[in-house]
């Protein structure tokens, strides 16, 4: 039996959206499953470049019709950039091998920049480029650097004639090998200071381009490349000055989103595979999901899964309908990377605990995943710095709401062009939140969704009144222990919108509350244990400990669930 919760090849049919889409949709699915999995684990072992895939993108239009926005779009009907769309294939190429999202993801970061530029000679020529079936890269990482882009070491020294020739090396940049376009973030060498910066467009062919090396062992081109001398012409000057900073800043906002749906993907492949394997296994004459431990381990991670879709779901809709007046994608979208995907890492950790051995050998897809999954919190910035972001929202948003428009359901035909004009990058203690206390209060009846709120309000109680002082704001490692508690509040509350958006089964909301409950208090006690806590914060530590509302007739009826995963997909041979 088909579960509505989660991805299945077999049943998917993404109906919410316009016929090209929903075509464009399948037809990747089918794609891959007439490849087979023989096939896709070859590739992986092998390390092949992904030449068959980006040739059935570019024979099929998909990169093009998903990545050229409206304004680009030169009357090709469909075109436009469209956040509930590009989620969806996220999840599917996650399901299939993250090589293939991968290829797709820097593509999105590549094309950041250009799309944000005025330069109408730079657009025209990507959207030419999507078109032919190219693939782009996104020039920010350096070796010594990292992506500090205040250090950059790539230098453009003016030529005399308006333009430049620039000198330097990249490193971590996808696609270097093949990207038919790559937007490439430097310095001016006669301007000081942010003026001086500048984000140009390079071409991988060039022969002033070398490409150095894959500093990675995969199918995954994660390539470092040098400059020499690459002659710079005004027509290939994306971004100048101040602006050039921010279209680095607002392409990583666009782009990292993408990392949740990613691991969705993946969590979703692996969970047939573990289920099926496990309730097949027979251990001392039983199944193996007879044992009670076994049973909690996958019902836990089935409903962390569930979490993860319903959190990103929303975030969605809080990313299409952004504006100038209305910036809460700021936070929803470290939400999305930092974590959704931790939450993946510990979905993979939870069937792996109980598939074993099984977890390792080279015909399954859950060898790949379990690599693959630990990758996506580390990119476009690592836990630790997207939970320092995280923490400059959070005495507004749960001490100051204020009233907003209520945020639809998006998955409209529309594009979401606000992500190309997000303006500066800066001012984030301004954002303000709508409250998120209703989303509780719909669900007050629900024993482990009261039992959470309870947390939550002790959240607000210590923010309100003990604080990290000025020595604690420096000390960042306790900073992140209160960071990890508030995260758990925001990925509650939208999990709670998109609950009452789909009319989600009581039971497995339940069950999802009932884990973040024990997040919670482990993150507490945590915090009760930092070297700096004071007195008053050990306390309030202690005292938001909670246990979660046992409910052995509810934990059977979510286990029903999960056992039914059994034999509902296997990849084609």
């Amino acid at each position: 039996m088909a579960d509505s919760l989660l991805f299945n090849p077999r049943t998917y049919d993404p109906a919410h959206f316009d016929p090209e889409t929903r075509r464009l949709l399948r037809a990747t699915v089918d794609w891959f499953e007439e490849r087979g999995k023989r096939k896709l684990l070859e590739d992986y072992r092998t390390r092949a470049w992904l030449a068959d895939f980006l040739a059935f993108a570019a024979k099929e239009g998909l990169f093009a019709t998903f990545l050229t926005p409206a304004s680009a779009a030169a009357g090709h009907e469909g075109r436009r950039w469209d956040t509930a769309r590009i989620a969806a294939l996220n999840e599917i190429l996650g399901f299939y091998g993250l090589d293939y999202w991968y290829a797709w993801q820097v593509t999105i970061l590549g094309l950041g920049p250009v799309w944000q530029s005025d330069n109408a000679a730079a657009r025209a020529r990507a959207a030419e480029l999507l078109t032919q079936g190219a693939v782009f890269a996104f020039g920010l990482s350096e070796r010594t650097h990292g992506a500090d882009i205040y250090s950059t070491d790539m230098l453009l020294e003016p030529d005399g004639d308006g333009g430049f020739l620039a000198t330097g090396s990249k490193y971590y940049i996808g696609n270097g090998n093949a990207a038919g376009l790559v937007s490439v973030f430097g310095r001016r060498t006669d301007v000081e200071g942010p003026d001086g910066y500048v984000f140009f467009a390079a071409d991988s062919r060039h022969p002033a381009y070398g490409l150095v090396q894959n500093v990675v062992d995969s199918s995954k081109y994660v390539s470092e490349f040098r400059l020499e001398r690459y002659p710079v012409a005004a027509e290939d000057v994306l971004h100048t000055g101040r602006a050039a900073f921010d279209a680095a800043l607002n392409t990583v906002n666009v782009g990292k989103f993408n990392l949740c749906t990613a691991s969705i993907g993946i969590c979703e492949h692996a969970m047939y595979e573990a289920v099926t394997h496990a309730r097949n296994r027979v251990l001392y004459g039983r199944p193996v999901t007879a044992f009670p431990h076994v049973r909690r381990e996958l019902a836990d991670a089935y409903v962390r899964l569930v979490g993860m879709k319903l959190f990103s779901d929303r975030a969605v809709d809080y990313f299409r309908s952004a504006g100038p007046e209305d910036r809460r994608y700021l936070l929803f979208n470290p939400m999305t990377k930092m974590k959704v995907t931790t939450e993946g890492e510990k979905v993979i950790d939870l069937m792996w605990d109980v598939i074993a051995a099984k977890g390792f050998e080279k015909d399954t897809y859950f060898a790949n995943a379990a690599v693959e999954i630990r990758g996506l919190p580390k990119l476009e910035g690592t836990v630790h710095v997207n939970l320092a972001l995280i923490l400059k929202f959070m005495r507004n948003h749960l001490l100051e709401p204020v009233e907003y428009p209520a945020v639809p359901t998006r998955l409209d035909a529309a594009d979401d062009d606000f992500l190309f004009r997000q303006g500066p990058a800066r001012g984030l203690g301004s954002v303000r939140f709508h409250d998120w206390r209703p989303a509780f209060d719909a669900y007050a009846e629900v024993p482990n969704v009261a039992r959470f709120r309870e947390q939550a309000d002790a959240l607000c109680e210590f923010v309100a009144t003990i604080a990290p002082d000025e020595a604690q704001s420096r000390d960042l490692d306790f900073l992140l222990s209160v960071g990890q508690l508030f995260a758990l509040v925001v990925h509650g509350q939208l999990i709670l919108e998109q609950a009452r958006l789909t009319d989600l089964d009581r039971d497995v909301l339940d069950e999802l509350f009932s884990v973040l409950v024990r997040d919670f208090s482990g993150h507490a006690v945590e915090l009760h244990g930092k070297d700096s806590a004071t007195g008053a914060q050990q306390a309030w530590a202690l005292g938001a400990v909670r246990r979660p509302v046992v409910d052995e007739a509810r934990a059977a009826r979510v286990w029903e669930r999960v056992e039914a995963l059994s034999g509902a997909y296997e990849m084609a041979p």
